[in-house]
């Protein structure tokens, strides 16, 4: 056999997963327009078009293995136009400037930010003293910690004095860019206040506004039947809010691995339509007349597709809970047909139509979190159902007892171990202990927290929602005193250094290849994965790195960094050392290592010999600049407009407004300075 003959015997092969592969290289294409180093002009556009159109005629005259290699060409074409188009359609107006301004606007999302503060998020925006046509469409601020409950309600239209921002650009260079989570949001400017936000008026709305006004109606509703943190775990599981859950509780359950019970998807979706289908099925079976002459099964597959409607649209329908409901909808949907459900391509399925409604999904953490365990998980139980010893454990009744056991535990190991390296790229952090929390929890969620809901959904309106509220109080408790249990766990969460987007992207790339491809070659999947493991283990992190007002720098130490702030710039601090792999709070950091400091100056030793990193807090240059800087191998001073006589290397005013935060690695042959504006420049988030 040929060469040609090899290629297209392992294509044909593959015949029956080609559905499959479909969103993998829509996702290509996205993933590529999102890690160009410019904006594509319009003629680029306008000619992949009609590349595209000329692969779509061609496909009618190819045969067989070259209508697939045309496929696999032409479908990462379109994932890039596909987010071309989302970006140009989202163009909106962004704050240009940081300013002190009286802030208007409709209230149309709810949450609370790190600090624990209230948080709303403004449309109909009119920022006083600012055109229209350069006002934002959307705003986020955050409020006093005592702000008035009444103040925060849905529709409402408030007014107050705030600090705005242009959404802030990454705290290094390379890391997260808010700009661009911000854009595909719409939201032009973020900030605070100091002082109270007044109430003016109530606005109306279409369909979201009112599924907006009905989640937060129900979720309160639920804090004040189940008051303090169980209240603010329900409403998070039921209706999406997760304003009431207590910053404790959420830090215990990301650290023990359980913060997907938080995540309304697939194990709510699930459990939900599940319930909803036995409790109809089995309802109906109990009227002889309707179960002898009616398709009970089939209104129950309806009754429990309504309901998965209705929980989506209340819940916020965020990108976890769309796949869950694209996938249930696909298996209810075959039992109306009476055909079965094809689970992969349902997940495959649900993928395209998110890609399509939003390409910028894919880079979001719980995108990947979400397809990754979702795809692994069913391509794993497909296996085992292939193997006689599991066969044994599921239907013996020797293994009763141990079943769910076994299959929690199954499910776990699993789905941790393909969400693992997603979770240490996005989080820096990786859960020791997961499996033996999702062990002890998981089956609560099932048996507990979620019937017990749906119970209480249907007895509200007849007022006896009181002992099914009880039952799901005491599940909820339980988990969080499993998951406060397991993160005190000594080493329960070990610190991951942040690794490069090639290297997640070869891992991934590597997994899909494994679960798809059929026969002969899938073993080659081993080779991006461990290409991507080798690529982040090797990546070095900077020796120096600079926030972008300036005021807070760390230098990499033997004893790990060391920053020149006990407290300021916190976040910036947090994002360095997390990106470090160390976990120490940034108080350790700035008592780990010799620093001379004093008010408005800082001095530290480079790595290798290399120098002084010195830090000037004045406003202007003192007289001996020019001797600093001799002696400094870098010299920071960020009210600074003018470089200093002298040979280091000066980081002032200008440079900051330049190029954001920096990051600076000492090379043999000089510094190398990465700035963060500077590196994701022309992209139409970025404002440059």
């Amino acid at each position: 056999m040929g060469q040609n003959g090899l290629i297209s015997s392992l294509i044909e092969a593959q015949r029956r997963n080609y559905p499959l592969w479909v969103p993998v290289f829509l996702g290509i294409g996205i993933g590529f327009y999102f890690v160009l180093p410019a904006e594509p002009q319009g003629w680029m556009l306008v000619a992949l078009g009609v590349l595209i159109l000329i692969g779509i005629g061609s496909l009618l005259q190819a045969g067989h293995l070259a209508r697939v290699l045309i496929m696999a060409a032409i479908l990462p074409c379109v994932g890039l136009e596909l987010a071309a188009w989302r970006t140009a359609r989202l163009a909106a107006p962004v704050l240009e400037r940081p300013m002190n301004v009286n802030v208007e606007g409709r209230i149309v999302g709810l949450d609370r930010s790190a600090s624990d503060r209230p948080r709303v998020l403004l449309d109909r925006v009119v920022l006083h003293g600012v055109e229209p046509k350069l006002t934002p469409v959307r705003v986020r601020i955050s409020l006093e910690k005592d702000t008035d409950p009444a103040v925060l309600q849905p529709g409402l239209r408030i007014l107050g004095y705030a600090r705005l921002s242009p959404p802030a650009a990454p705290a290094e260079p390379g890391g997260f860019d808010f700009r661009r989570y911000a854009w595909f949001k719409e939201i032009g400017a973020v900030g605070y206040t100091r002082t109270p936000f007044v109430e003016r008026w109530s606005e109306g709305g279409g369909w979201r506004q009112w599924i907006f006004k009905t989640r937060i109606w129900l979720s309160r509703g639920i804090q004040r039947a189940l008051p303090g943190r169980k209240g603010g775990f329900a409403a998070a599981i039921l209706t999406g809010d997760r304003s009431g859950v207590n910053p404790g509780d959420l830090v215990a359950l990301r650290q023990s691995n359980l913060a997907h019970l938080l995540a309304i998807s697939g194990l709510h979706m699930g459990l939900l339509a599940g319930f909803v289908f036995a409790l109809v099925r089995y309802g109906l079976a109990l009227v002889p007349r309707v179960a002898l002459y009616h398709p009970t099964k089939k209104y129950a597959a309806v009754a429990a597709l309504c309901a998965g409607a209705a929980y989506l649209g209340l819940s916020g329908a965020s990108i976890a809970t769309q796949r869950a409901f694209i996938m249930t909808a696909v298996v209810l949907v075959a039992v109306l047909l009476d055909r079965p459900a094809l689970t992969l391509r349902a997940v495959a399925l649900a993928a395209v139509i998110i890609l399509i409604r939003a390409p910028e999904s894919l880079t979001e953490a719980g995108f990947q979190m979400s397809f990754a365990a979702t795809t692994a998980l069913i391509a794993a139980y497909e296996w085992l159902r292939r193997q006689g010893w599991w066969r044994e454990t599921q239907t013996d009744v020797r293994w009763r007892f141990a079943r769910p056991v076994i299959g929690v535990a199954a499910t776990s190991f699993v789905a941790g171990a393909a969400t693992a390296p997603i979770s240490a790229f996005h989080f820096n952090m990786m859960s020791q202990y997961g499996l033996i929390a999702n062990i002890l929890a998981v089956p609560a969620m099932g048996l507990l927290v979620m019937p017990a809901g749906v119970i209480a959904g249907l007895l509200a309106p007849l007022g006896l929602a009181v002992i099914p509220l009880w039952v799901m109080g005491a599940g909820i408790d339980y988990i969080l005193q499993v998951a406060s249990f397991v993160s005190g766990l000594e080493g329960s969460v070990r610190a991951i250094p942040a690794g490069p987007t090639a290297a997640l992207s070869l891992i991934c790339l590597g997994g899909i290849f494994a679960v798809l491809w059929i026969g002969k070659g899938r073993g080659l999947a081993l080779l991006p994965i461990l290409a991507g493991v080798v690529l982040w283990a090797g990546a070095e992190r900077p020796d120096v790195l600079i926030a972008e007002n300036g005021r807070l720098f760390g230098v990499w130490t033997p004893a790990g960094r060391v920053v020149n702030s006990e407290k300021g710039n916190s976040f910036a601090a947090s994002i360095w050392l997390g990106n470090d792999g160390d976990a120490a709070p940034q108080a350790e950091a700035y008592a780990r290592a010799a620093m001379e400091r004093r008010r408005g100056f800082a001095a530290v030793d480079l790595p290798g010999q290399a120098g002084r990193m010195v830090y000037l807090g004045s406003r202007q240059p003192p007289e001996n600049a020019h001797e600093i800087c001799g002696q400094a191998r870098i010299l920071l001073a960020p009210s600074w407009w003018d470089r200093p006589q002298g040979n280091c290397f000066f980081v002032g005013a200008s440079e900051l407004r330049r190029q954001g935060s920096l990051a600076i690695r000492l090379g043999s042959s000089g510094l190398e300075v990465e700035g963060a504006r500077t590196v994701s420049r022309g992209r139409p988030w970025t404002g440059n």
